[in-house]
């Protein structure tokens, strides 16, 4: 598929969404034992605050969003593969975690708000977890929010309504106090990721 070429290509140079991610660690971090790399500029430079619409209709912020332990994917609901596969990741690693006690809340939030209306959202959600939200919002909100997570998303102008989109296939994992602290990719497995998130709910 088109959108994993692209993700490949900006994996392989070292960088999304104009984000680098390097392989060494910082003995000042508390999370350091947690992370598989550090970003260049700090985890500072990915999330931030952003007004969508979940999918009851609600407009909400990410402090309404964030407020405990978060995996936040961005993609569509019309995706044919790749965005059901890694929802349905998230949601078993999700699972995984509440096993342990640890209560974390899955994110999807389209990068397709023309067709991914809050009902379509809803019906979206309600097969992969029941905890999982659902957001969407307007071309200005949505972007907004993909620019504060430095995701790329681009629609396919085929001029028909069964369009495409390219976009990064990231997992992010935000914290309510300390915000954006880990990121996930594609290959990472549930049971991986929740060993992760467990390590820094943990340290936190």
């Amino acid at each position: 598929m088109r959108a994993i070429a692209i993700v490949a290509t900006l994996a392989a140079l070292g960088m999304l969404g104009g984000v680098y991610f390097l392989t060494m660690r910082g003995s000042d971090d508390q999370f350091a034992s947690c992370r598989a790399g550090q970003i260049a500029g700090g985890t500072s430079v990915i999330g931030g605050p952003f007004t969508l619409v979940d999918h009851t209709g609600a407009t909400v912020t990410e402090k309404e969003v964030i407020d405990q332990p978060s995996l936040i994917y961005f993609g569509y609901t019309f995706c044919p593969d790749v965005c059901p596969v890694d929802a349905a990741r998230n949601a078993i690693a999700v699972e995984i975690l509440e096993e342990r006690g640890e209560i974390v809340k899955p994110v999807f939030i389209s990068i397709d708000p023309e067709r991914d209306t809050p009902e379509v959202l809803a019906g979206f959600i309600e097969n992969m977890h029941p905890r999982m939200v659902g957001l969407t919002g307007s071309d200005d909100q949505v972007s907004e929010a993909s620019k504060a997570y430095r995701t790329f998303y681009q629609k396919q102008e085929t001029g028909d309504e069964y369009y495409l989109v390219d976009h990064t296939t990231l997992t992010y994992l935000s914290l309510p106090e300390t915000g954006f602290a880990e990121f996930f990719r594609r290959e990472a497995s549930p049971e991986d990721m929740a060993d992760t998130v467990q390590c820094f709910i943990d340290a936190s």
